[in-house]
């Protein structure tokens, strides 16, 4: 058993270049020792989301030295790491194939161990980095792209309970700024207006409430959404900024309302399994959002479970869940060697049926 392992990691899936170092002991809890993230806001921010060959480009100028950045923050170079993670899918293929690259040539040239990590585990292994909560416990994993419920039974071993059949929240939130004329990224836009807004007066669908399931929809809350604005814009010959909130805060709690009660029934489904000591995770971009983690701690403790959220910085998309969920993979003996692809698709639960439909690529989720 390696006693210290440190991980230099990888990330840029989406919009976010990232680079980490974390160390762990065994036994001991992981420390993260530096974590640099360059945003790409301003170069997406003129489109109304993120244009993906702009987003490669902009992870193949910064990669490198994102990685540098991060070894001299730790204070340590490359004969310090024991391995270098990086996110091999899901996401934006031309930015998962620039992380990947990069990493293959960190490996080529130093010997170090190559472990390609899955970035869906990255989020649902967060917990494990910041909290140190015990297999098994229920993830709510909610992001720009994803939404899912996962019991995590282990690095590599996940049982989705239920998720999206259509859009995830996180792009129900940027959808809505959009429709609304707000800034991307849109979800901390929309928090902001709906902290103004009156979530009673616009009442919103809470789609598939009507269903026992654990599976979620967002895409015609959106489209209600925009229905609702096109209505009063009718009525009014435009939008007062008293409409915008009030929009917005029905959007959000509508959105609230839906993932508290889909997370009860996850959680009926968890308690079955008799876990020693209960606990709700929740990780992912929206996961951020401070209404959504409130009802989320209150679902949690009518039930007995413990709750726990990551901070906020490793929330959103960042490499230093992916060096943590290197060093989970890489103390089970797994290693990738210099043939590692990238995945547009990878589903975490690798035995239940597609949500999404599958094609040559693989399931989406």
């Amino acid at each position: 058993m390696v006693q210290r392992l440190t991980v230099l990691g990888l990330e840029s899936s989406c919009d976010d270049t990232a680079a980490a170092v974390v160390r762990q002991r065994d036994g001991a809890g992981a420390e993260v020792l530096s974590s640099v993230v360059f945003g790409q806001t301003d170069l997406h921010s003129a489109f109304g989301g993120v244009v993906p060959e702009i987003a490669a480009r902009a992870h193949a100028e910064k990669l490198d030295t994102c990685v540098l950045q991060a070894l001299e923050s730790a204070g340590m170079t490359l004969d310090d790491v024991d391995a270098v993670a990086v996110t091999a899918g899901p996401g934006l293929i031309g930015g998962v194939m620039s992380g990947v690259m990069c990493a293959k040539g960190i490996s080529a040239a130093t010997g170090l161990p190559l472990i390609g990590v899955n970035h869906l585990a990255g989020h649902a292994l967060t917990p494990r980095m910041t909290d140190g909560i015990a297999f098994p416990y229920l993830m709510l994993l909610v992001s720009g792209g994803h939404c899912q419920y996962l019991i995590a039974h282990g690095p590599e071993k996940f049982t989705r309970l239920g998720g999206t059949i259509d859009d995830a929240p996180g792009e129900a939130f940027d959808k809505t700024a959009r429709l609304l004329g707000l800034p991307q990224p849109g979800g901390p836009s929309v928090e902001a207006e709906a902290r103004k807004g009156d979530p009673k007066r616009f009442r919103f669908p809470r789609p598939l409430l009507d269903r026992p399931d654990c599976d979620l929809s967002f895409s015609g809350l959106k489209t209600a959404l925009m229905r609702m604005r096109d209505q009063i814009a009718a009525e009014k010959g435009g939008l007062t900024r008293q409409d915008r909130a009030d929009l917005c805060a029905g959007f959000q709690q509508a959105v609230v309302d839906t993932l508290a009660e889909k997370t009860r029934r996850a959680i009926d489904l968890y308690l079955q399994q008799s876990p020693p000591d209960p606990v709700i995770a929740v990780a992912g971009g929206v996961a951020a959002n401070s209404a959504i983690r409130s009802a989320l701690e209150t679902v949690a403790a009518e039930n007995g479970a413990r709750f726990t959220a990551p901070p906020l910085r490793f929330c959103t998309d960042n490499a230093a869940m992916i060096a943590y969920a290197g060093i989970e993979r890489f103390r089970t003996g797994a290693r990738d060697g210099l043939d590692l692809a990238a995945r547009p698709r990878w589903p975490l639960d690798q035995t239940s049926p597609a949500m999404l439909g599958s094609g040559k690529k693989g399931a989406k989720a």
